[in-house]
């Protein structure tokens, strides 16, 4: 069997492919169990990447949603189950210690938009489509796509995407906040991957402690403003900073080592 998820490194860079253009790379289970092993188990080894990109083969599709035929036979306990799981993937891939995005090359659908959405950035085709239709299936987004929806555009367009379960182009995306950036299709692995080494010019250290951060400010769980003073002096003793710092000084570009 052709591996459902591709892998390839270049330039430090880990980019996954979903890999099932068929089914329109609809997450089944064995994607969501390959995700968790390289994200949750992190089989990823963080410490030779300057991050992660992750698209879907084909023009068509990035994630046109999960694989619906295997929600036949569905009951309660065995949903919720499914849905934790799913939550706890894409958690992991929100808090993964270096930049991860989105490329959505096409329809963004579902577990497909909630997968975008967990990765740190978004970049889209100018064909790409979104949009959380499970009302229509008589379910909610499972993946945690009414919990970063509203962060990402909003309660109110939140609402309005997913109580009316219609798909928005990527300029209403982008206008909405819910991606980055959008660029022609054909460029899109080049400006994901530039947009990568772009970031990774800036010291790795401070790098994960903004990405843990930002996060901390919507966990109720984690004091925001304490999270930031701690991590903030922290790096003030990093080879990092000094190097970051003497390098400002003496007018040259800086050559972090993440230590």
């Amino acid at each position: 069997m052709t591996d459902q998820i591709q892998q390839a490194v270049s330039n430090h860079i880990l980019t996954l492919t979903i890999n099932r253009p068929k089914a329109l790379n609809a997450l089944n289970t064995a994607i969501m169990d390959r995700l968790q092993i390289l994200f949750v188990d992190k089989e990823i080894d963080v410490t030779s990447l300057k991050g992660v990109i992750i698209t879907g083969s084909g023009e068509k599709a990035f994630i046109a949603g999960a694989d619906i035929k295997e929600f036949t036979g569905l009951d309660a306990s065995i949903a919720s189950t499914l849905s934790r799981k799913g939550h706890q993937i894409f958690r992991a891939i929100e808090c993964f210690p270096i930049p991860v995005i989105a490329a959505i090359n096409g329809f963004a659908l579902g577990g497909g938009c909630e997968l975008a959405m967990a990765c740190h950035l978004r970049i889209a085709s100018d064909t790409a489509r979104f949009g959380l239709p499970e009302v229509s299936l008589g379910l909610i987004p499972g993946y945690a796509g009414t919990q970063r929806l509203p962060t990402l555009v909003g309660k109110g367009r939140a609402l309005e995407m997913i109580l009316s379960g219609k798909m928005i182009d990527a300029r209403t995306a982008l206008s909405f906040g819910l991606v980055n950036k959008v660029v022609p299709q054909d460029d899109l692995l080049v400006k994901a991957t530039e947009w990568v080494m772009e970031i990774s010019g800036n010291g790795p250290l401070a790098i994960q402690q903004a990405i843990q951060a930002i996060d901390a400010a919507y966990d109720q769980q984690i004091d925001g403003p304490e999270f930031e003073m701690e991590a903030f002096g922290h790096l003030t003793n990093t080879q990092d900073f000094k190097e970051g710092v003497t390098a400002f000084v003496e007018k040259r570009k800086p050559s972090f080592e993440g230590k």
